[in-house]
C-alpha cells in the first residue's frame, strides 16, 4: 500500500483571517462549538491534553508535538495502536479567507483496517472543517459530530 493510500486529507477555505481560524483549533472554548466537547486544555507545544466526546463517553489523549501560531499543528493523538499523527496547516489566502489543510497519518493496522480509518478519517476531518467553517462564519452550531451517530442508533 503506498503512502499515500495512507494518508486521509481534508481541506477547506474559511472566511475568516488566519489568527482567528488557529485559534478555533487550539482553544477548546472555540474548538468545542463544532467538534469535542470538553478538553483538559489549549494546544501549546509539548502539551498534553484529552479530547473529550460526551455523546459516545470518549476520551482522546493527545500528545502535542508542535505548535506553530497561525501556521501549523502537529499532534500525536489516541493510544497504542490507535495512536496517528495529525498536521494542520493555515495559509493566509487574503486578510479575511485562510485555507486549511489537515492531514492524519501514521495509522496501524491490516491494510484493511488502514484503509478504513484513513476513509474514516478523511470523513470526519471533512465534517470538522465544515462545522468549524458554519461557526467562524456564521455563529452556527451544526451538530455534525454528535449527528454522525447518533445515540438513539446504538
Amino acid at each position: 500500500m503506498s503512502t499515500s493510500t495512507r494518508t486521509a486529507k481534508a481541506e477547506m477555505m474559511i472566511r475568516k483571517p488566519i489568527s482567528e481560524v488557529f485559534e478555533a483549533f487550539t482553544n477548546p472554548e472555540v474548538t468545542t462549538k463544532y467538534w469535542f466537547t470538553d478538553s483538559t486544555g489549549k494546544l501549546v507545544s509539548a502539551a498534553k491534553v484529552n479530547w473529550i466526546w460526551k455523546m459516545y463517553d470518549l476520551t482522546v489523549p493527545v500528545e502535542v508535538v508542535l505548535v506553530d501560531p497561525n501556521k501549523k499543528i502537529q499532534i500525536k493523538w489516541g493510544a497504542d495502536e490507535h495512536q496517528s499523527t495529525v498536521v494542520w496547516e493555515f495559509t493566509s489566502l487574503t486578510d479575511s479567507k485562510t485555507f486549511v489543510q489537515i492531514i492524519n497519518s501514521d495509522f496501524k493496522g491490516t491494510e484493511e483496517e488502514v484503509i478504513n480509518k484513513v476513509i474514516d478519517s478523511t470523513g470526519g476531518f471533512t465534517m470538522v472543517l465544515a462545522g468549524a467553517k458554519a461557526w467562524l462564519e456564521h455563529g452556527v452550531e451544526l451538530g455534525l459530530i454528535g449527528d454522525k451517530f447518533p445515540k438513539e442508533m446504538w
